[in-house]
């Protein structure tokens, strides 16, 4: 009933919109941020925040946190969605603000939501009114602000990262919504811990969605003697499947991808095994994952087992042959099979100081003995004179020859390891090294 005396009925918006707090007291999660001794939290309760960017998965409490710090600063709070907003509404909002500072003396925190989709333009339309003081800006982000914001936004807002909610924060949301909420607490829910357990797991640290997965389950539950039991039977039908946690577009998909790569690097075979299924579970594409294998075989595995290469391209060929049944389980036989291989990034390391080289240094001339000498006036010219055919050579090896231009000619690129098959490259490239070193040709002035 409101102050006039009109009944308009019961909230009909959702558990997790009534569950919103206003105050810090009320506030669950972000500890590293919001604890009592924490800066943050102490700017926010004497009502002198400034501008910030807050990073976070959904359902890890951005928004509200937002119209908390407005409530403590007693600021007008104004919200847009970079999904729907334009220009114009920036524009607005602006003069909004200028007006509630000019005519009311009161402060104003503008709250972007989803910053992230807002082009460089729009994102610049803030940048003198943050300066300024029009406002305070907090912007709410789920990708990752060194990629997805401008910098100029980013100088002049502190970046924030919100964590996803741990099970026990799950379980508070939960008993506060069954406590203080109007419409639950009139009814008599009884629900076990196996059955909350469920619900947080379920919701993966997004307290929006243990709230909607509640509701649901209280909404799907039938009453029996005035009591509302929520047991297996009723989560089966809220909880039917377990949909992984996996964004194509998004920061979740490159730490899928990050952790199943350093899984392979690591010789983790069950973590690399276990990534690759969470990929698969959220919708990734196989074949994504099949060229990072491709890039692991030269990047992580190199000559430690030049067969990782032949592996992995098996692999994507046979998901193509056969189809993704057959396929998914070719590559993760190839998955395996990297991750048990011995390692060597010597392939990796020697390639970029080559190309470092080639790039920065002078561009030395090709060694008269190496050019080619097509023609007869390029051999009077010495091009290809004395060149030593290595095959008429003992053992197939020129020795004492050189292949590096004199100002590098001492340049070793490429370092074998003791790992695998680069353990008898080593050795080999260690005879022939000695070989060198005994050789009484001279090619160069400063041999």
């Amino acid at each position: 009933m409101n102050n006039l005396g009109f009944n308009f009925g019961p909230d009909v918006r959702p558990l997790a919109a009534r569950m919103r707090p206003t105050t810090l007291d009320g506030y669950i999660g972000q500890q590293h941020l919001l604890s009592t001794d924490k800066p943050l939290h102490q700017a926010i309760v004497a009502g002198r925040c400034h501008s910030l960017i807050l990073w976070g998965p959904p359902g890890v409490g951005k928004t509200t946190l937002a119209q908390i710090i407005a409530n403590h600063a007693d600021a007008a709070l104004i919200q847009l969605s970079a999904v729907t907003a334009g220009v114009k509404d920036i524009r607005d909002s602006v003069i909004q603000a200028q007006d509630n500072l000019a005519s009311r003396g009161q402060r104003t925190l503008m709250f972007v939501d989803e910053i992230h989709r807002f082009n460089k333009s729009q994102q610049d339309a803030f940048l003198p009114h943050i300066e300024d003081g029009t406002f305070i800006f907090v912007g709410a982000t789920t990708e990752n602000p060194s990629f997805a914001l401008n910098n100029a936004i980013l100088s002049r807002a502190r970046v924030y990262v919100l964590k996803s909610l741990q099970e026990s924060d799950l379980y508070n949301v939960i008993d506060r919504a069954l406590k203080l909420d109007e419409q639950l607490n009139q009814k008599k829910i009884i629900i076990a811990d196996n059955a909350k357990k469920a619900l947080c797991q379920a919701s993966a640290g997004d307290a929006r969605k243990v709230l909607n997965l509640l509701e649901q389950a209280v909404d799907l539950t039938t009453d029996k003697n005035g009591t509302l039991n929520i047991d297996e039977h009723v989560l089966s039908q809220v909880l039917p499947t377990h949909l992984a946690k996996y964004d194509k577009g998004g920061d979740e998909f490159y730490d899928l991808i990050s952790a199943f790569h350093k899984s392979v690097r690591g010789s983790s075979p069950d973590g690399a095994l276990y990534w690759y299924a969470r990929i698969l579970a959220g919708g990734g594409d196989p074949l994504y994952v099949a060229r990072r294998l491709l890039a692991i075989a030269t990047e992580d595995i190199g000559n430690a087992d030049p067969r990782a290469m032949e592996v992995a391209l098996n692999a994507w060929d046979i998901f193509q042959r056969v189809g993704p049944k057959e396929g998914e389980r070719a590559i993760a036989q190839a998955t395996l099979y990297m991750a048990s291989a011995p390692k060597s990034n010597a392939v990796y390391m020697a390639f970029n100081q080559a190309k470092e080289d080639a790039k920065n240094k002078p561009s030395y001339p090709v060694p008269e003995h190496l050019r080619n000498a097509p023609t007869s006036l390029m051999k009077d010219l010495g091009y290809g004179a004395q060149y030593r055919y290595a095959h008429n050579e003992e053992g197939a090896f020129a020795a004492g020859e050189k292949y590096l231009p004199s100002e590098i000619q001492h340049t070793q690129y490429y370092v074998p390891t003791e790992r695998g098959l680069e353990q008898k490259i080593k050795q080999k490239l260690e005879y022939l090294k000695a070989r060198d070193a005994q050789s009484p040709v001279k090619r160069y002035e400063n041999d």
